[in-house]
């Protein structure tokens, strides 16, 4: 897309605008049309000093791709957000070029519009200085700072203050393909609603039925809905989100669910208890290690686990398998009659860890595409529903799921598998699992899984900072302030307490007479109404408008390691002894991280675990000799921190130059940033792991998102085992959100494209409607599933990915 060309149409469409509208009317239309002036010139004050940082980034973020193929990171994920915005920006003002004239045209409606996108382009001019500021740092391909101190500290500070509510109203969403936005509008409506009975009520049915009365309000009125969204998002605790994210596990909404997906012959909930056994080791069969069942923090318990089969095969109707069956109180879904056919065992198991932060969620919530996976993929799943956090922080979730594992493998023939080929697939936090599973089978010397699916996972759970985690400003699904207590829930830290906030009410908030509400009635409610049941309305102006509120993207989806940026030349060292973990918050627990490497038991043992390991630094920095064109080109897009007298006196230093400060909260709230040394611990974040402990690791597949927080996760850790040999393959989709797995068996998604990141706002031409919609069927995003197909039909055949179904 040519830059030029859009910054020329945008100041052409704002000036055309500017003038018509600065005529001199009189009364209620006058005071509109002089605020959609104001607002078209503040566009253009805005758009000049974004021209030359656009194509500064332009000339250089391909110097941090994973490789030419695959152009993504977060430098250019900002800069895709920042065109979105304006292209919206542009396809407004044409519309307003139409439309001025005519008797139905509301300027105080459309004024509105161009305020939020304005609010907008005002928050991501502030997120790119502190990219520009990342960019002075960091070089040589690398996206994370090694400290969590420096420029990371300033911006959780900046965070906390700055306004997000633009993200959350009228522009929820801009930045996805149209496809999702209603679903991303349907999930923040009932989010707000949920949060303003939540503790009201101590049944599940009295919240549902409050929220659902109130939702009304939220649905038409963006501004109120935005800025709701913005006090819960940086107030409620982790365990507001935990009931949240877990209504879709409520018996109602996971009996349609089950209704609509797939019909699978056995779905079963399996209660493994917890006893030790033998497995052999892979590199002597006739020696052998003890595998323990989990014992952190919580003491021994039963792991929970569910297997899914389309077809039932040899061994899953077993007496000893039935009698490991626990109830779920509902009707079990299992087919088991004698006619039933019985199929062969599977060659290969797929092993499931499903998302959810570490804190929330079970098989049950990721069910359906599960189902979808077993059918298409042929073979059975075991999704393993690990302990949960705050409750059971690390590493008893890894426990429980390097148990499930090794039970798997011994226990095949109740599976219905033969035991030739096991993979692992998770996203998010599962993601995390996946690979520190086969980490820890790497450490005990046991079978390794022939294969991993990482679908964007969290593999730097640390409070560094990078440019993708800039996105948790404005990321719906992952605000920062969520994300942060997730990540300090999972690290054992003292919870955050709970901010009380004055909730806002609707007249204090959006301060216009009743008069004006009436009004504007009608058009939100026929805009929201039209965009959920016709998608391709989510493009249109009037659509786009009611659709976002005003000032609210996500904002707080930043990942764990969102928020630091300092020195780029040391390494953070990894926990090499036990006595480096804090006591104090350890000693509580009747077991701790150090439990990964102290598990001394009766028979032979193999490699080493983590604290019997020799320190050994980790090469985070892969490029040792930089590009020699790189230096010049950074010049001209990075600068320094803001120096200048003004700011010298302040408890805290400008972090933006002289001239310029973005829309500040009303409600502004205290954001700690707490760290731990768990977090820094190889199997909590696998991307500080050594190099002796991922080159043991199976081929890895990782999908990422192009508009994801945690994009620089999935792009540095595939650097990183390239760096050292290991197969690995990356995909980017477009335009879809963190989590979208979760998402596609309930919503049409638009296409991912087959190699690279396109902005569904940069493929369609900015003279006509932004984001035409690509239809497709949900079931496409198995494609990312394809190299589990290669591997269990083809074995030795060498790893590929294949986007798009035969």
């Amino acid at each position: 897309m040519d830059t030029k060309a859009v910054f020329a149409a945008l100041y052409s469409v704002c000036e055309e605008n500017a003038t018509f509208f600065s005529g001199g009317a009189k009364g209620s239309q006058g005071d509109a049309a002089r605020r959609l002036v104001d607002v078209m010139k503040l566009i253009q004050e805005h758009a000049r000093s974004l021209e030359p940082v656009i194509s500064g980034f332009a000339s250089v973020y391909h110097h941090f791709d994973f490789d030419p193929h695959i152009p993504a990171n977060g430098y250019r994920s900002l800069v895709k957000v920042v065109r979105c915005c304006l292209l919206h920006i542009i396809q407004k003002g044409r519309y307003i070029t139409a439309n001025r004239r005519s008797i139905f045209f509301r300027v105080a409606h459309n004024a509105g519009e161009m305020e939020a996108y304005c609010n907008a382009l005002c928050q991501l001019r502030a997120l790119l200085y502190l990219a520009q500021r990342m960019l002075h740092d960091n070089s040589h391909g690398n996206l994370f700072f090694q400290d969590e101190s420096g420029l990371s500290e300033s911006f959780v500070r900046e965070y906390s203050s700055m306004h997000k509510g633009c993200f959350y109203g009228r522009c929820l969403g801009f930045q996805f393909t149209p496809a999702i936005r209603p679903c991303l509008q349907t999930i923040a409506i009932g989010l707000v609603a949920f949060g303003e009975n939540y503790k009201r009520h101590q049944s599940g049915i009295g919240v549902a039925a409050s929220s659902f009365f109130t939702s009304g309000k939220y649905a038409i009125d963006p501004e109120l809905r935005g800025a709701e969204f913005e006090r819960i998002t940086q107030n409620l605790d982790v365990h507001f989100w935990k009931t949240f994210w877990n209504i879709t596990e409520t018996e109602v909404l996971s009996s349609l669910a089950s209704m609509t997906s797939t019909q699978v012959k056995v779905n079963r909930a399996l209660s493994v208890p917890p006893v030790p056994f033998d497995l052999p080791l892979a590199a002597n069969h006739r020696a052998s290690v003890t595998i323990a069942p989990p014992s952190a923090h919580i003491g021994p318990a039963p792991v929970q686990m569910r297997l899914i089969s389309y077809d039932l095969r040899e061994g899953q109707d077993s007496e000893t398998l039935l009698s490991l069956c626990r109830s779920e109180g509902g009707a079990i879904s299992l087919s088991l009659g004698l006619k039933t056919k019985r199929l062969p065992s599977s060659p290969c198991l797929l092993i499931h860890f499903h998302g959810g932060g570490f804190v929330a969620q079970t098989s049950k919530s990721h069910e359906p595409y599960l189902k979808s996976w077993s059918q298409d993929l042929g073979v059975p799943i075991l999704s393993v529903d690990y302990s949960l956090a705050p409750e059971a922080p690390f590493p008893r979730a890894l426990e429980e799921c390097f148990y499930a594992y090794c039970w798997a493998l011994r226990n095949h023939h109740l599976l219905g598998w033969t035991g030739e080929k096991v993979c692992l697939a998770g996203d998010s936090a599962g993601g995390n699992l996946s690979v520190t599973t086969s980490m820890r089978a790497a450490a005990f010397g046991v079978r390794m899984p022939d294969g991993i699916v990482a679908a964007y996972p969290a593999t730097l759970l640390t409070a560094y900072a990078s440019p993708s985690r800039l996105l948790t400003l404005m990321d719906p699904l992952l605000p920062l302030s969520v994300l942060s207590r997730c990540l300090s829930a999972y690290a054992g830290n003292e919870p955050q307490t709970e901010t009380q906030v004055e909730k806002v009410s609707t007249l204090s908030l959006v301060r216009r007479d009743t008069a004006l509400l009436l009004r504007d009635f009608r058009q939100g409610a026929s805009n929201w109404i039209h965009s959920l049941l016709d998608s391709n309305r989510a493009s249109a102006p009037p659509s786009t408008a009611a659709e976002a509120p005003p000032g609210a993207t996500d904002t707080v989806r930043k990942s764990i390691s969102e928020a630091s940026i300092s020195s780029p030349h040391a390494d953070p060292p990894v926990p090499s002894e036990p006595s480096e973990f804090p006591s104090r918050k350890l000693s509580v627990k009747s077991q701790t991280c150090q439990d990964l490497g102290s598990h001394h038991n009766a028979t032979s043992h193999s490699s080493p675990l983590l604290s019997e390991r020799t320190p050994e630094d980790v090469n985070f920095f892969l490029a040792k000799d930089g590009d020699p064109s790189l230096p010049s080109n950074l010049s001209s897009v990075a600068i320094p921190p803001p120096g200048g007298e003004e700011g010298s006196d302040l408890e805290h230093p400008r972090e933006f130059p002289l001239g310029f400060e973005p829309l500040r909260s009303v409600q502004q709230t205290e954001m700690r940033l707490q760290s731990s040394p768990v977090v820094k611990d190889p199997f909590c974040s696998p991307l500080l792991a050594p190099d002796s402990m991922l080159k043991g690791l199976p081929p890895v597949h990782i999908v990422a998102c192009a508009l994801d927080p945690m994009l620089d996760d999935s792009v540095m850790f595939a650097k990183r085992l390239r760096n050292i040999d290991q197969p690995v393959t990356l995909c980017v989709v477009d335009d879809l959100p963190h989590g979208f797995l979760s998402l596609s068996q309930e919503f049409e998604l638009s296409s991912p494209s087959p190699t690279h990141p396109r902005s569904h706002a940069s493929t369609a031409s900015w003279n006509g409607p932004i984001g035409v919609r690509r239809p497709l069927l949900g079931r496409q995003v198995l494609s990312m599933l394809a190299p589990l197909r290669e591997w269990s039909l083809q074995p030795g055949k060498e790893l590929k990915l294949l986007m798009g179904r035969a």
